[in-house]
């Protein structure tokens, strides 16, 4: 390999008197020399860059146990028979529960107006915070426009609370079986899930003494979801107090996700927690998507409820830093959102309740006398749990094994409850049309008619 090197003059004349050849160029000299030289080639290699494009580690920790489980299974539908799906939880999916015209029109004056095409403050409208507020304010919990952070759709509302309380290594208490984005949310973050028990003999009430011994120094706050997904359940005013005063005993905040608020049966009321809370700060995250019959339009929000400033100002702002990573949710949803909550008849909201009440009446009604299934009535929301009594249907080791085989025989698919950490049960969302829920059943019977293998008192006494 050849090199060149430039010296000043009186180094060229050094090097001159030791035999070396040069030019001289103002001074300077310029030599050429020659130098063998050795080069390992796997060491050049080494140097090259490489490719190290790797996922995050939020990325890798995030898991929908739904999807996961959803994924997996093998789901072949029946060819001879229509496919039911009672396993989304979309009241749009068949069109037989569309919105109001009210809400609609709203979004059309909305778009209309031309004012809602740019960005808005990344926690929301002013006004639009203001109506919400207007909405959902009591004497007993009264509310600002300042309480109010508006979100992409109740689950971001729920990622904001959640992120908003806790840092990794601490813990969450989440209901078992429950929504199954608490828990992806918070893996994702390096936060621990602690799943507190609900009892089906008592219409899916939270068992106060588990929910308790699960409370350490660690623990940032209690998620408490009423009326409930995937339950049906409406807990009364006498069970949420009791909730309320497990939280204020061990100073722990609630995360009330009410969703489902007001979506509740003739005959049952639903009591928002902060409306009986005297010192408990509660988030409660809320949004259009259920009651309004539009989760597609991704509206949701954090009503913040702090009578005795335990949150303080820390809290909020942190809210408003979390929001401005994401810039707030639709504008023209926004601009829609204060004729939504005004103008909306109550009428509309009274025929859903009564549709849903009217579907998981027959559901329930049907289910309850198959042989080996134990339905549990809802009390609001769009949902119904079922238990399998496993033993009575050997065939099958598990829920997902049973409701994978019910769609390959009879193109029924409902979720197994595994997917809410909750096994031998499956949900049926009650959205579906009338005749195709009586369709559905009759196929669930027709299923389990031809798989049950019940124990007889002979074999249960030789098991003994």
């Amino acid at each position: 390999m050849s090199f060149v090197v430039k010296m000043n003059k009186s180094q060229s004349s050094s090097n001159h008197n030791n035999g070396m050849n040069g030019k001289s160029m103002n001074g300077n000299a310029v030599h050429h020399v020659s130098v063998k030289t050795h080069v390992n080639p796997d060491k050049m290699k080494s140097n090259k860059p490489r490719w190290t494009v790797r996922a995050s580690e939020m990325s890798k920790n995030t898991l929908n146990p739904i999807r996961a489980i959803v994924d997996g299974m093998k789901l072949t539908p029946n060819p001879e028979k229509p496919m039911i799906a009672l396993s989304i939880g979309d009241p749009t999916v068949f069109g037989n529960l569309p919105t109001d015209d009210t809400v609609l029109q709203a979004m059309k004056e909305a778009i209309d107006s031309y004012k809602y095409n740019g960005y808005a403050p990344s926690v929301g409208y002013q006004k639009s915070r203001e109506a919400v507020a207007n909405f959902y304010s009591r004497a007993e919990a009264p509310l600002e426009s300042k309480d109010v952070i508006l979100a992409s759709g109740c689950s971001q509302a729920i990622e904001l609370a959640i992120s908003v309380l806790c840092n990794p290594g601490d813990n969450i208490l989440v209901p078992c079986p429950g929504f199954s984005l608490y828990k992806t949310l918070a893996v994702s973050m390096g936060i621990q899930v602690k799943l507190y028990n609900l009892l089906p003999e008592k219409s899916w009430e939270i068992d106060l003494q588990h929910l308790e011994s699960l409370i350490d120094e660690k623990t940032a706050c209690v998620i408490v979801n009423n009326p409930s997904n995937p339950c049906g359940s409406v807990f009364t005013k006498d069970h949420l107090q009791k909730i309320i005063s497990v939280a204020s005993r061990n100073c722990v905040p609630i995360l009330a996700d009410e969703i489902y608020g007001d979506m509740v049966f003739p005959g049952r009321d639903f009591y928002p927690m902060a409306h009986l809370s005297s010192d408990v700060p509660i988030l409660s995250c809320g949004g259009l998507a259920k009651r309004w019959l539009v989760p597609g339009w991704r509206m949701g929000w954090i009503l913040i409820y702090d009578s005795n400033n335990i949150f303080g100002n820390e809290i909020r702002e942190g809210l408003v830093k979390l929001s401005q990573r994401i810039l707030g949710p639709c504008t023209v949803v926004q601009g829609a959102l204060e004729s939504i909550l005004n103008n909306t008849p109550m009428e509309f909201y009274q025929s859903t309740v009564s549709f849903l009440k009217s579907n998981s009446e027959i559901c329930f009604s049907e289910l309850s006398t198959v042989p080996g299934l134990n339905p549990v009535m809802p009390s609001g929301a769009m949902y119904i749990m079922v238990g399998i009594e496993m033993e009575q249907f050997p065939e099958f080791q598990n829920d997902v094994e049973f409701t994978e085989r019910l769609v390959t025989e009879q193109s029924v698919f409902c979720l197994p409850a595994t997917a809410f950490e909750y096994p031998n049960f499956f949900r049926i969302v009650v959205t579906v049309p009338e005749e195709m829920m009586v369709e559905a059943c009759v196929r669930i019977r027709e299923f389990c008619a031809r798989h049950y293998r019940p124990h007889s008192q002979d074999s249960n006494d030789l098991d003994q």
